[in-house]
């Protein structure tokens, strides 16, 4: 039996848009990280909070009270166990513990309790595999920092209206289907020349950006409340976004017959409200919104 998580209804487009307005003003502390606000926003947070806590540390070597051990609650449910959900409650020292919130988890599973589920994978937010819901945001928690205040503890819950497989895994086989729906590889009707690679201007190129950079992390799609109500027809945000990243491919032949495919059924495409939840809560900065709404107005200036 798989069981579907509620929502924690907390602030998330505000919260996460907040955050991602005030790294756009400029950081020149990483510089690398420019034009991808969230990991900016990261960035300085797992900056400062780790500063904190080697602070607290050097307190407590000095005989201080200052406290390094936090609360992480956890959501468990157990197939085989025939019991309600709950939250589990573990306590970590963040003195020998990584910066970000997987860190945690695998300290949690390895020194407390190897009987928590979760998935991860590459921990440098490239599979999208470790994401969750943590203190009420859809984010991959390989990228999420630690909150060193130690007065509160951290909640860390499923992807919100999911069937939840273990603990923190849940099904993805339906959004998996429906990017597969979409056909994500290059269909072209003219052989490349010479028999080698579809070539491609640089300017054609630049226009993929903000659109390949897509990991499949799921956190868009489960923060869409269109996507909540009507997943089984709703392509959602992910597929959304990866289908209007062919369409705007320049190699591609078949953009006609992708919108058209899109358009076929009002619910796959047209289900969006423009809520923008799945822009807010991208852990890559992405903009699925704004594909969406992009892919409308292909598909009605086709109609005219």
């Amino acid at each position: 039996m798989l069981r579907r998580t509620l929502p924690r209804l907390a602030s998330v487009k505000d919260r996460v848009a907040g955050a991602a307005k005030s790294a756009v003003k400029g950081d020149e502390h990483f510089p690398a990280l420019k034009g991808h606000p969230a990991a900016r926003v990261h960035a300085r947070e797992a900056a400062e909070k780790q500063a904190g806590l080697a602070a607290a540390e050097e307190e407590k070597k000095r005989g201080g009270k200052a406290a390094t051990v936090k609360e992480f609650q956890i959501y468990r449910w157990n197939p085989d166990a025939h019991g309600r959900p709950f939250l589990q409650s573990y306590f970590v020292d963040l003195g020998t513990c990584g910066p970000m919130v997987l860190d945690v988890l695998q300290k949690i599973k390895s020194e407390h309790d190897s009987t928590l589920a979760f998935r991860r994978s590459c921990r440098e937010g490239i599979c999208g595999s470790c994401s969750m819901n943590i203190d009420g945001v859809n984010t991959v928690a390989c990228l999420k920092p630690i909150d060193t205040d130690t007065s509160t503890a951290t909640m860390i819950t499923p992807l919100p209206h999911m069937y939840v497989v273990k603990d923190l895994v849940v099904d993805l086989t339906n959004f998996y289907q429906q990017y597969k729906s979409i056909e994500p590889w290059l269909k072209t009707k003219r052989p490349a020349p010479e028999g080698r690679e579809h070539a491609q201007s640089p300017g054609e190129r630049r226009k993929l950006d903000g659109l390949y950079e897509c990991i499949l992390c799921a956190c868009c799609s489960t923060a869409c409340p269109s996507y909540w109500w009507n997943s089984e027809d709703f392509l959602g945000p992910a597929a959304l976004l990866h289908a209007y990243r062919w369409v705007s491919d320049s190699r591609d032949d078949y953009g006609e017959e992708r919108i058209q495919a899109l358009s076929e059924g009002w619910d796959k495409l047209y289900r969006c409200r423009m809520i923008k939840s799945c822009t807010a809560a991208c852990p890559k900065s992405l903009d699925p919104a704004t594909a969406i709404s992009a892919l409308k107005t292909m598909h009605q200036l086709r109609k005219a």
